[in-house]
């Protein structure tokens, strides 16, 4: 399997995307740690988006809630599914909570929006609001998922991303693209430069879950994977440098 040779690649943020979605896993803001946050690395993560912010790029985000609560992992081990899901969506509002502190302690107003209503922590989803905070250059950080039990954060990400007519979905993996087999476990796995949404649901490439990818498919939204541990990997990207893969159609 040779890779694709990497064509379309992003030129500067002015001519190409001018609003973009960043999905992270919880696990990211992990650290080292085997559970919960780790400041430093929510800060570092942070710097990251303040520098692609100052280039004028609108960013979008949604973090996951694994660091805390895996809502999958709750309902194997017995617990009620739906209950499960509400918890891990639960989770990823603490997890918003935590980036928008770090983000606005480096001066970028930043909003919280959650699908489930709760207004002393974080605004009610409202799509034309957001998109009204996305004009002003906040940051909007969409926590609780799609509000519904069963839909990954993954689902959630590329849902929101299409109706704030995002231009591609950036995400921050612990790998610098998509490869053929976990590189971590096979030292001659190779890195696509490019690959098709069908490949990677074809050949389960694990970038996104299906609903996603097949979300982003209908929809012919790019998908960035890129390596969230590069530092300046993200605006390197977005000024037209740096290592990727792009799934796109």
């Amino acid at each position: 399997m040779t890779s694709s040779p990497q064509t379309d690649t992003p030129s500067a943020p002015d001519t190409t995307y001018k609003r973009v979605m960043l999905k992270i896993s919880g696990e990211a803001l992990m650290g080292d740690q085997g559970f919960g946050l780790h400041p430093p690395t929510v800060q570092r993560i942070a710097e990251e988006v303040k520098s692609v912010h100052d280039l004028g790029v609108e960013i979008c985000m949604v973090i996951g809630g694994g660091n805390i609560f895996r809502g999958l992992q709750g309902s194997a081990q017995g617990m009620e599914r739906t209950t499960a899901d509400y918890m891990g969506m639960l989770a990823t509002v603490m997890n918003a909570l935590a980036m928008q502190s770090a983000l606005e302690a480096l001066d970028i107003h930043t909003r919280v929006i959650s699908a489930i209503t709760m207004n002393e922590v974080a605004e009610p989803y409202i799509r034309r609001r957001a998109v009204r905070h996305l004009e002003k250059k906040r940051v909007c950080v969409f926590a609780a998922g799609t509000g519904n039990p069963y839909f990954t954060t993954d689902t959630a990400a590329t849902l929101r991303a299409n109706e704030m007519k995002c231009e591609a979905i950036f995400k921050g993996t612990k790998v610098d693209g998509v490869y053929d087999k976990d590189p971590a476990k096979h030292a001659d796995a190779k890195r696509y430069d490019t690959v098709s949404y069908d490949d990677v649901l074809a050949k389960r490439l694990g970038v996104m879950d299906a609903s996603a990818i097949a979300l982003a498919r209908d929809n012919n939204l790019p998908i960035i994977v890129f390596s969230l541990d590069e530092p300046g990997g993200f605006r390197g990207i977005l000024a037209g440098r740096g290592t990727y893969t792009k799934v796109h159609g």
